[in-house]
């Protein structure tokens, strides 16, 4: 390998592929044309077979570096379930929702995942050694922002200087990098359960009107999680949907340079 290549530049040496199996474009298309933020459910309940295959559907969301770092609470506690909904401001949305989930990204959990990445490494064959590395030194080094985040402010300087030769990675430097690290690959893994429900039937409507201090006291969640979005799930009812789906021109945001 060059010395200017890395795993991100260069191919590595490896003997896996994977077939793409053939996909009905059409039945894709109804999906998403169907994704709807519904605010009414009926009664139908959603079969638990079905809630945990939209669940795992999430969890192969893309994200980055492979680090995982997200975690979903399916709140089924009565009494927890009550709670969720008060701290969501009693929308109607969540009150007459068959499910609720809480879609959290953690910022703290990057080291114990690029672990369990080299220990996965070592028990699979012909992992290319720019993989171990990547996750035995980079990651560490990308990642790590250090005490009241001076290693951060060093980052900056150094990735800085870097860049006015060549293009560099500039960020994470500081801790809201780091959140806004998790809170993107999060965000991806919410969209897979939405998509999902609405695959198997179901529908949902992910809520950002919350008080997201309430629902990590509820959750007993630390400081280096974030919630997300609230998604709830269930069966449109008649009404469910306030109206048409509004979307503006696309020329405001499809732009070809």
């Amino acid at each position: 390998m060059k010395k200017n290549e890395n795993i991100l530049s260069s191919k590595p040496v490896i003997d896996y592929d994977e077939k793409a199996p053939k996909i009905n474009a059409q039945e894709f298309q109804k999906v998403i044309d169907s994704r709807r933020a519904v605010r009414i459910y009926d009664s139908t309940p959603i079969p638990e077979e079905v809630v945990m295959t939209c669940l795992h559907n999430a969890l192969l969301a893309p994200n980055s570096s492979n680090l995982q770092p997200w975690e979903l609470y399916w709140v089924k506690s009565p009494e927890k379930k009550k709670a969720l909904v008060y701290a969501c401001l009693n929308q109607i949305a969540a009150k007459t929702a068959a499910e609720l989930f809480v879609v959290v990204a953690r910022t703290d959990t990057w080291k114990l995942h690029a672990r369990e990445m080299l220990r996965i490494f070592s028990k699979a064959k012909n992992v290319p050694e720019m993989a171990k590395k990547y996750y035995s030194q980079i990651v560490p080094f990308v990642y790590t922002q250090g005490p009241f985040s001076i290693l951060g402010f060093l980052k900056r300087i150094l990735f800085f200087l870097k860049g006015l030769k060549s293009p560099i990675v500039r960020e994470p430097v500081q801790k809201s990098h780091l959140r806004l690290w998790a809170v993107k690959s999060t965000a991806l893994a919410a969209e897979n359960l939405m998509l999902s429900l609405r695959a198997y039937g179901f529908d949902s409507c992910p809520m950002e009107g919350y008080d997201s201090r309430r629902i990590k006291k509820l959750l007993n969640l630390g400081r280096n999680a974030s919630v997300v979005m609230v998604i709830s799930a269930g069966k449109r009812a008649p009404g469910g949907i306030y109206g048409e789906r509004i979307r503006f021109d696309a020329s405001r945001f499809i732009k070809k340079v």
